[in-house]
Order: structure tokens, then C-alpha cells, then sequence
């Protein structure tokens, strides 16, 4: 199973009586029973096709954004902390309009498509349900992940403040 099935069987859940349910992805703790394993399928492909375009979107667009400011800034002079806020702004300034604005129509788009899969009749609450123990390591690693990134830029940014007193 790739990461992108992992991604896509979250939206799937079977219910208390064993009938599959997907979420649409739209509605806080609303889903919708599948009422045949062609349905499943069709959703399933759907889905799969989303996530990939969303994620390509995200990656190529982070890419491409670093490239650019990579280019237009360069790697020139000393680092010094206004000039690192200066061009992570520009960063998140140019990666809003190259990913946010392509995912805001995607995920547009995948609103339009939902009811087109499913029956407002098939509509039924869902209930929350906890995060298991693959999930929780997970998590816990993308926040360690984070918590080094922030720390290793602002030992940078010191060592900068540092080398630019000597």
C-alpha cells in the first residue's frame, strides 16, 4: 500500500453495522454509505487522483518558489535576521500565490464533484474517531520535525548575530 492509498483509505470507515461510509471532506462528521463496491471503487480512484494532484501541487510548487527566491536573492553577503524574515515573507508571499490560489480552484473543483458521487438520501452522522497508534508517532515526528527546523534557524540566526559582533 503506497502513502497516497494511506491518505485516501482515511476517508473511508466502516460503520457499526459493517456498511462501508466515506466522508466528503467538506462537512464536519457527515458521510455518506456506499451502496455497491463499484461505488467504492469509482470514489476511491476520485480520491486518488486528488490527493496525488494536491500533493504534486504542493511539492512542485514549494520547489519552484524556492528556486525562484533562491535566484532572485541569492546566497550573497553575510545572513542577518531582517534579511532571513525578509525572504521568508517573500516566501510565503510567493508560495500563496503559487499553491494557495491552484489549491483554493482544486479544492473548489473537488466541493462541486462530491454530490455527483454520492445521495444526499445516503447522508449519515459520523462520530470522531481517535487517532491510532501509526498516527500518533506520526504526528509526534512532524512536530519534532519542526521543532528542529525552528531550532536550527535560530542557532543560524545566532551564530550570524554572533559572527557579525566579531
Amino acid at each position: 500500500m503506497g502513502f497516497i492509498d494511506v491518505l485516501v483509505n482515511r476517508s473511508f470507515r466502516n460503520d457499526q453495522q459493517g456498511r462501508v461510509v466515506v466522508f466528503d471532506g467538506v462537512g464536519q462528521g457527515r458521510g455518506y454509505l456506499l451502496r455497491s463496491t463499484a461505488d467504492e471503487q469509482r470514489i476511491r480512484a476520485f480520491l486518488r487522483m486528488y490527493v496525488f494532484a494536491e500533493l504534486a501541487i504542493q511539492l512542485l510548487g514549494t520547489l519552484l518558489v524556492a528556486a525562484w527566491l533562491s535566484s532572485v536573492f541569492g546566497a550573497t553577503g553575510r545572513p542577518t535576521v531582517e534579511r532571513e524574515l525578509l525572504r521568508g515573507g517573500f516566501f510565503l508571499a510567493a508560495y500563496t500565490v503559487v499553491v494557495g490560489v491552484p489549491f483554493y480552484l482544486m479544492w473548489r473543483a473537488y466541493r462541486q464533484a462530491v454530490p455527483s458521487f454520492v445521495s444526499a438520501a445516503d447522508a449519515v452522522a459520523v462520530s470522531w474517531q481517535p487517532m491510532d497508534r501509526t498516527q500518533r508517532i506520526a504526528l509526534t515526528l512532524l512536530v519534532l520535525l519542526a521543532l528542529a527546523a525552528v531550532l536550527a534557524i535560530i542557532h543560524s540566526c545566532a551564530l550570524a548575530g554572533a559572527a557579525a559582533i566579531h
